[in-house]
């Protein structure tokens, strides 16, 4: 038995069919207002809670007998507690002297550790989408992008570090856009912006050094290579072994028909 955390959007769909495709049952909980529904049909059990009731969120994974468990789609940490926190979740957050994804998901793994449940990373069951070395795939590749590839893998890793953002867009060797606060695809509509009408310009989006697969596996679906063609982007890097790909055979014909090359960065090149 597994257990899944489910947010919203695509990803606990993926994980909870690999899940019992390996012959595992799911015992999965969902928020109130962000799961879909229709995760209830690609499950063995769903219960329903609200954002914030951290205590009945354990207790209904402690009930079905789960020890591991996965967390997986979209649930942002200035969200997470917004909606009636109960006495746990309350707690929690006042322990915190930071309050940021890391800080806040490490201290629900914490808690679920206490309770005898370990949260651990969903990349064992994604690997099939989450692509190596090597790896191109949309649109033809020209040499002349190569150099601004590297060159933006470079760049986000330092920003990532910071902890200002994970993808850049570079154009001919200058930095156009750094993503902050705003989040990936308004990073890329300002890049694409800045690069003007000729388009041309490169992206980069990777993971930060040490970050914790547990709560956020970077992805790529088809929203971000329209986004990318929409501004006029020509080429999307990603980190190789690190970036989970979303509904890859639409990803892969979209990006061909939309003109955006596909490549994985490997961080040691």
């Amino acid at each position: 038995m597994i257990g899944l955390i489910a947010g919203s959007k695509s990803l606990p769909f993926l994980f909870a069919r690999e899940a019992r495709r390996r012959g595992e049952s799911v015992a999965a909980v969902a928020f109130e207002g962000e799961t879909d529904p229709k995760l209830a049909a690609e499950v063995d059990s769903l219960e329903w809670v609200r954002v914030g009731q951290l205590s009945k969120m354990i207790q209904a994974l402690r009930s079905r007998g789960v020890q591991r468990c996965v967390m997986l789609g979209q649930i942002a940490p200035r969200n997470l507690f917004d909606v009636r926190p109960d006495l746990r979740a309350m707690a929690l957050l006042m322990r915190l002297k930071q309050k940021n994804a890391h800080t806040v998901f490490g201290a629900i793994g914490d808690e679920l550790g206490k309770d005898g449940i370990e949260l651990v990373p969903a990349v064992p069951w994604l690997t099939a989408w989450m692509p190596g070395s090597g790896y191109r795939s949309g649109a033809g590749l020209p040499e002349k992008h190569l150099p601004d590839i590297r060159h933006a893998f470079d760049i986000a890793k330092e920003t990532a570090r910071l902890e200002i953002g994970q993808t850049v867009v570079v154009k001919d060797g200058a930095t156009l856009a750094v993503e902050a606060f705003e989040g990936t695809d308004a990073c890329l509509e300002r890049g694409g912006l800045l690069a003007g009408k000729s388009g041309g310009a490169v992206a980069v989006k990777l993971a930060k050094a040490g970050h914790d697969l547990r709560f956020d596996i970077p992805c790529v679906g088809p929203k971000t290579v329209e986004t990318c063609a929409r501004s006029g982007i020509r080429v999307l890097g990603f980190e190789a072994g690190m970036t989970l790909l979303l509904e890859l055979e639409e990803l892969e014909a979209h990006a061909k028909s939309r003109g955006v090359s596909l490549v994985s960065v490997d961080a040691s090149s």
